[in-house]
């Protein structure tokens, strides 16, 4: 059954939001802006009380000393492990 097909290709220039509109979907817009600054705010609140020297610590609590004896532990456990 040969029937007579027809391709039709439309373009629509329009912006995002007057797309929503035309399909009607709601502009949530203001709700992310509303948690992105929710979540800024936690973040600041979170850096303003980071202290450098603590969270250094908690990294790399039994390392001592200046970072050269730090990189000295490093490269002397990795080399103990490549030549087993």
């Amino acid at each position: 059954m040969g029937g007579l097909h027809l391709k039709v290709t439309i373009d629509v220039e329009c912006s995002p939001e007057e797309a929503r509109a035309f399909f009607g979907l709601p502009d949530v817009r203001p709700i992310q802006e509303s948690m992105m600054a929710q979540m800024l705010a936690q973040m600041e609140k979170a850096a303003a009380g980071l202290d450098p020297e603590v969270a250094f610590k908690a990294l790399f609590p039994l390392q001592t000393g200046s970072v050269a004896d730090m990189q000295k532990a490093f490269w002397g456990q990795f080399g103990a492990k490549t030549s087993e």
